[in-house]
């Protein structure tokens, strides 16, 4: 689970972060074939959580089982993180996704950061820059146009996967803001455990324990869940990680906007999925909206740096 930084190549960062895009965009599409076959929302999630958290408590311990440690007093924090965040995540994910189209279901999740800066603005007291103004309203006008609010019967017939595709928005912006505090003290394995751990508990109260597994798949089907615990999971999280140790994480969010690409060519593909232009449209604006954001964010973090050289390059003449 020990992470390795080479600095000298950056590239190999972009390479894991687009690989661990891929792998979440077949995901994707995966689950909606599952869907297709008569899985629900309900079952998915819960053999997600359930195998994926397995699987990482397993290698933990075989690898390094300090990564276990949390204060006593972090256990409500990891709780929360787990149910209202990782918990509510994995299921309107999926749920919006057994609705509405793969790649329409994803692009309205990666609007979590334009949730995150209506959060900074109006909580943490931030600036409204003309950057972070302009790329709020290109989220707006693309998420309109990528729902089909236009067309007053595709939006009544899909209400329900809209809604839930804007909720898993808010509770990966959620998650993200209450990670920051997990990832101050502890490494992002443990965090990412402990949210699997309480998120699988969560959804093995919430239906009878295990009542997905009691169900009769065929061999497609099991092949296609474990890829998704596995590696629509744990893999591409870890690959996530290893990419930002590499690049900043802006541009780590920039290239994983490969996701809803991959998973929208994958669904036309397989599952005949196809979008219309306006909506093809509406995500594009997303997409810009996302990059836009994280540019800014990566600005804003270079900033102070920028600063400090200019004033000791002014230092040093004097």
């Amino acid at each position: 689970m020990k992470t390795t930084k080479f600095s000298a190549s950056p590239g190999w960062g972009y390479g894991y972060v687009m690989l661990a895009a891929v792998l979440w965009g077949v995901s994707g599409s995966s689950a909606k074939f599952l869907f297709n076959r008569g899985l629900s929302a309900f079952q998915l999630v819960q053999l997600r959580l359930t195998i994926a958290a397995g699987i990482m408590f397993l290698c933990i311990l075989i690898r390094n089982p300090s990564l276990f440690r949390i204060s006593r007093k972090d256990i409500g924090y990891f709780v929360i993180l787990g149910t209202a965040g990782m918990a509510s995540v994995q299921f309107t994910y999926l749920f919006a996704i057994s609705k509405i189209h793969v790649a329409a279901a994803i692009l309205l999740q990666d609007m979590a950061p334009a949730i995150i800066a209506v959060y900074s603005l109006v909580f943490a007291r931030e600036s409204l820059s003309r950057t972070t103004l302009l790329a709020m309203i290109g989220s707006g006008a693309g998420c309109y146009l990528l729902v089909g609010a236009y067309n007053l019967d595709i939006l009544s017939m899909n209400s329900a996967g809209i809604t839930a595709g804007l909720l898993s928005a808010a509770a990966f912006a959620t998650y993200s803001l209450m990670g920051e505090y997990g990832m101050r003290r502890y490494g992002p394995w443990t965090v990412l455990f402990y949210a699997l751990l309480f998120a699988a508990a969560l959804w093995n109260i919430v239906r009878f324990p295990l009542e997905a597994f009691f169900h009769s798949y065929s061999s497609t089907e099991w092949v296609l869940i474990l890829y998704i615990a596995i590696l629509g999971t744990l893999v591409p999280f870890g690959l996530f990680l290893e990419g930002i140790n590499l690049i900043r994480s802006a541009r780590a969010s920039i290239t994983v906007m490969l996701e809803p690409i991959i998973a929208g060519i994958l669904s036309y593909i397989f599952l005949h999925e196809v979008m219309e232009p306006l909506q093809l449209t509406g995500g594009v604006l997303v997409i810009a909206s996302v990059v836009l954001l994280q540019m800014k964010q990566e600005y804003d973090d270079k900033t102070p740096d920028i600063l400090r050289a200019k004033y000791q390059n002014e230092k040093d003449r004097l």
